[in-house]
């Protein structure tokens, strides 16, 4: 069989040196077809970085010519790092020299010229993550180029007159990427759209959706199938398949934010003799969004839904994600059904996997739940009197398998979200905290015993499949954390291991530093991700981890749902259908996970967005803030009246000359010995706000 394991397997023990196409087809004795096979297999091994054809037309595999292949995450300074595909390597530093032009999240080749430092140039960029920017149009006697605004970009692109367009010098402006650059060549664009100045938070909001090039209205072509799925007589129940059990009388509920509209998971509970019963219920878009249909391939492109705090971009068009797929209260929808049972120590005992029709009793906030559990408030539990049972059921379930996570080693982190309340206009009115609560913790445990079953089923029946992984954070940076946590007196001995994190934070819950060690322990972690290669996932303490619960707004969720559908239904795959998964699901992790980080960084600049339009009227005011970071710039601060971060510039410190002490991680003054530490308490005036790069600019 002509495969990427056969070939590699081919290279590994019959030849030590690149082969060019011939050789490698009359060394494994093939035929005409076999050879066609060949070429196709070795061009699908070519584009995800497995094979490298060498200059003189000859293959061989990357891993023996010192070559990784990973995504390069830029740094503002010009250098950066390859994170490799494969799982448990270290990252490569790459220096200014040698990236290549390659941008953020750019899919590269890179190779290591010491594996002892980990540090290559990068040889080739397989995909590019980026082909438009957004920047300033710089107009002199000699040339027209684009500035990004992103400063991990590394070049200016050239624009050509005729591909200037109405644009003038200093417009704000989306340039679309024509050439990238080369080492004899610069790039060069063109214009597509000049970028009006904001006059309220939407209109920031849509400049920041062009910035990422994020989607926007479905294609007519989506629409149009979209109709059928939603006009009656809808879809048949699949024919030989597995039978689709009724739990419509189970005492059944969805708990979610006050804002939400997409119901993907529900939960039902009982007491059985050995202990606990949990059914987690999820949304059966497979059902309705089969392989490589329009929406399928629309949804991939998307990879997950964007949430910003005045709309949605979703993954789903919201006839599915808000109607037909939705679990809302009162009817009858098709979900696949994890049904697992616990002992009284939160033990699984068992878990099965179906599909299931449910009827939601009530769609249940997170709000609601948490007066009713934790505020014991009369009126609430009236309301509903009839599932008191059922809820303080689950708040049982959820402490012992929350007890177990936790004595397991799995990370306990409570961090703060920001929450943006809009008025009417759509303007931002206060930015606080978000509260997480009992309830929240509830679907957490529940949708995390889920993932957990589903990963070690695929991965006990030995089928391709993909998995959440988190791999263990690089002992380089277990340094800086030191420095911080025995500043704080929070550490008994001279070194720090991965396995200490889950003592550290439990030794300093409910503490004043808790949240500032809690992000700085975060920032340490590497970046949890897709993969089809399973290294188990370090925060949670987990061998084995999956996405499966929200697949109305992650790819990989919806893909994980059919592959288990698969397994059920057939309960053998052929070797074929095995094959074309291991092609398959490497590119779909990667994909998934870059749009992912695509996703994250939207938010954060629309985010970032919101706290600028809010304060631009505080110039002048004082508050109350803490140092959350210090580094050789400044002081980044977060103000306590509000869920507001900003930077202090090490130039805005003007009574002494203040350095930076990497020992202690201050910034300490000359004369007068003042210094600035993390977890300091401060009080701030806002003394600038710069809209057009969303910062603002605090004194002291």
């Amino acid at each position: 069989m002509i495969n990427k394991e056969n070939i590699l397997l081919f290279f590994r023990e019959k030849t030590s040196r690149p082969l060019s196409f011939r050789e490698i087809a009359h060394l494994m004795e093939l035929s005409r077809p076999e050879a066609r096979a060949l070429k196709r297999v070795l061009r699908e091994m070519l584009h995800s970085g497995e094979i490298i054809l060498t200059r003189k037309g000859l293959y061989g595999p990357a891993v023996d010519m010192n070559l990784v292949t990973g995504y390069f995450d830029a740094h503002r300074d010009g250098y950066g790092f390859v994170v490799s595909e494969k799982p448990g390597e270290r990252d490569i530093f790459v220096p200014p020299g040698g990236t290549l032009g390659a941008m953020k999240s750019d899919r590269v080749i890179v190779r290591v010229e010491n594996w002892e430092k980990r540090e290559g140039r990068i040889i080739r960029i397989l995909d590019r993550a980026y082909t438009r920017f957004v920047g300033r149009l710089d107009i002199t006697r000699t040339a027209i180029y684009v500035r990004p605004k992103n400063k991990s970009i590394p070049f200016d692109l050239h624009i050509a007159p005729k591909e200037r367009g109405k644009a003038r010098h200093g417009d704000n402006v989306v340039a679309e990427i024509i050439t990238y650059p080369t080492g004899k060549r610069p790039p060069s664009g063109k214009i597509i759209k000049v970028i009006e100045k904001a006059e309220d938070p939407r209109s920031d909001v849509d400049a920041i959706v062009d910035e990422f090039n994020l989607p926007g209205r479905f294609p007519k072509t989506i629409t149009d199938e979209v109709k059928i799925l939603t006009t009656p007589p809808y879809p048949p129940l699949p024919r030989g398949g597995v039978k689709r059990k009724d739990l419509a009388n189970l005492p059944t509920v969805t708990i979610d934010g006050e804002r939400a509209k997409d119901f993907d998971d529900a939960v039902s509970v009982s007491l059985t003799e050995h202990g606990y019963r949990l059914w987690v219920h999820i949304a059966d878009v497979g059902f309705y969004v089969s392989w490589d249909s329009g929406i399928d391939i629309e949804a991939r492109k998307r990879g997950t839904s964007v949430y910003f705090p005045d709309r949605v971009i979703p993954m789903l068009p919201k006839e599915l994600s808000e109607d037909l797929c939705s679990l809302k209260p009162g009817v009858e929808r098709f979900a696949f059904t994890v049904e697992m049972d616990f002992d009284r120590y939160g033990r699984r005992l068992d878990a099965k996997f179906y599909p299931s029709v449910i009827k939601s009793k009530e769609r249940m906030t997170y709000t609601s739940v948490r007066k009713i559990l934790i505020d014991q408030d009369a009126k609430e539990r009236a309301k509903y009197d009839y599932l008191l049972k059922d809820f303080e059921l689950m708040g049982e379930i959820c402490s012992v398998l929350r007890s177990i996570r936790l004595e397991r080693g799995s990370l306990d982190f409570d961090l703060p979200e920001p929450e943006v309340v809009l008025d009417m206009q759509g303007n931002p009115e206060a930015i606080l905290r978000a509260e997480r609560n009992f309830a929240h913790m509830i679907i957490e445990e529940f949708m995390i015993a889920a993932n957990e079953a589903v990963a070690e089923h695929l991965e006990k029946f030995g089928v391709p499949s993909l998995y959440r992984i988190h791999e263990e954070p690089d002992p380089m940076k277990l340094e800086d954390i030191l420095k911080v946590v025995k500043h704080f007196g929070r550490l008994g001995k001279k070194t720090f291991k991965p396995k200490d994190f889950s003592a550290l934070l439990r030794s300093i819950k409910d503490t004043a530093e808790e949240e500032v060690i809690n992000y700085i322990v975060l920032r340490s972690l590497k970046q949890a991700r897709y993969s089809s290669d399973n290294v188990g996932h370090f925060g949670l303490a987990s061998g084995s981890y999956t996405h499966f619960t929200s697949p109305i707004r992650r790819y990989p969720d919806l893909v994980v749902h059919r592959i288990l559908r698969e397994v059920i239904t057939k309960k053998h795959l052929s070797d074929k259908r095995m094959q074309e998964l291991e092609t398959l699901l490497p590119d779909i992790a990667f994909s998934s996970s870059r749009l992912e980080r695509l996703a994250d960084e939207a938010e954060r600049e629309v985010m970032d967005a919101m706290r600028v339009w809010f304060m631009k009227d505080r110039v002048g005011d004082e508050f109350d803030a803490r140092v959350t970071g210090v580094t050789p710039y400044g002081l980044k601060v977060r103000l306590k009246e509000f869920y507001i971060d900003g930077f202090l510039h090490v130039s805005y410190l003007t009574d002494d000359f203040y350095q930076y002490d990497d020992k202690t991680m201050r910034l300490c003054g000359r004369h007068t010995r003042r210094s600035f530490r993390i977890g300091q308490d401060l009080r701030l005036r806002v003394d600038r706000i710069d809209m057009e790069e969303r910062e603002i600019i605090f004194g002291i």
